[in-house]
């Protein structure tokens, strides 16, 4: 078990935990103008709250490459409502995907708990930011940039070890800057500066993370990996998802999973859960009989 501490925020983990992708952008990958407005991420919110997730991501800026960064007052524009809105009417912790120090700090401001950074502070003033809140932070590994693809296959010599050395150089840096190491999720970054077999290869050895002692984001949700894999696009990429989480569910208990289908990765760490021995089932268990079958249309 281990835990975060940040602001109010106290969480033990140990147990899966499920972060659901909420994006009030425009052009995401995946749900690409789904939720334009402010009334459809709301809604969102409380569907995925309802399906099981533990942590809301909000994302004011695609992290599709080709194309240029929005304004930072756009990105507040975008995600400040949103953040207000789920802390004033749910129980959920809110994360913040955004790399940006005004941006972080103004999602503090309105609520958010977690900054998820995925660019591996680029810009360390992010880290002051964090400190001054007290906030928990997501410490990406990427050699990359944001919004720009680097898939380069000799990048690395060994991209576990890689990831390693990036870890315990922004952990310093962090800790520098007055953000505790307790306050820190880890994340291997899969996709990011990095091939599909390059992913593959540091998620084989996510087991080199779990020796920080901290929780591990995973954010293996429909990412290209599994799209080289199976050769199917994002949202045909469930079954190649659970793939990848049960692969690191042999590793570690302390996961985060970023995904986009919560119900589904629900179900499959309820049903994963039980048959490990972690949760139990009642012995007078019987199924519901409104599940005997399928429902007529």
């Amino acid at each position: 078990m281990v835990r975060l501490r940040a602001r109010s925020l106290d969480l033990e983990i140990d147990r899966p935990l499920i972060m659901a992708v909420v994006n009030a952008t425009p052009d995401s990958f995946s749900d690409a103008g789904k939720y334009a407005t402010l009334g459809a991420r709301m809604e969102r919110v409380g569907e995925v709250m309802d399906e099981g997730a533990d942590i809301v991501d909000i994302g004011g800026q695609s992290a599709i490459t080709g194309v240029p960064e929005i304004s930072e007052d756009e990105e507040i524009e975008r995600i400040s409502p949103v953040i207000e809105w789920v802390v004033d009417n749910t129980e959920a912790v809110v994360s913040v995907d955004t790399y940006r120090p005004r941006v972080a700090r103004a999602a503090l401001e309105a609520g958010a708990h977690i900054i998820n950074d995925i660019s591996g502070l680029l810009h360390p003033e992010v880290a002051d930011v964090v400190a001054a809140a007290g906030a928990g932070y997501i410490l990406m590994h990427n050699r990359g940039r944001p919004k720009v693809r680097l898939t380069d296959p000799n990048l690395y010599e060994d991209v576990t070890a890689d990831v390693l050395e990036f870890m315990d150089e922004r952990l310093l840096a962090l800790e520098t800057s007055g953000v505790t190491r307790d306050q820190v999720i880890v994340d291997p970054g899969p996709d990011f500066a990095k091939t599909p077999a390059q992913t593959v290869e540091v998620l084989r050895n996510i087991g080199a993370l779990a020796d920080y002692a901290r929780p591990i984001l995973l954010p293996v949700s429909r990412k290209d990996f599994i799209g080289a894999i199976t050769g199917r696009p994002p949202r045909e990429r469930l079954s190649g998802t659970l793939a990848a989480i049960a692969h690191t569910l042999t590793v570690t208990r302390s996961g985060i999973y970023r995904v986009h289908d919560i119900g589904e990765v629900r179900s499959f760490l309820d049903v994963w859960d039980v048959m490990q021995g972690h949760r139990g089932i009642a012995a007078d268990a019987l199924l519901d009989r409104s599940l005997w079958r399928a429902g007529t249309a």
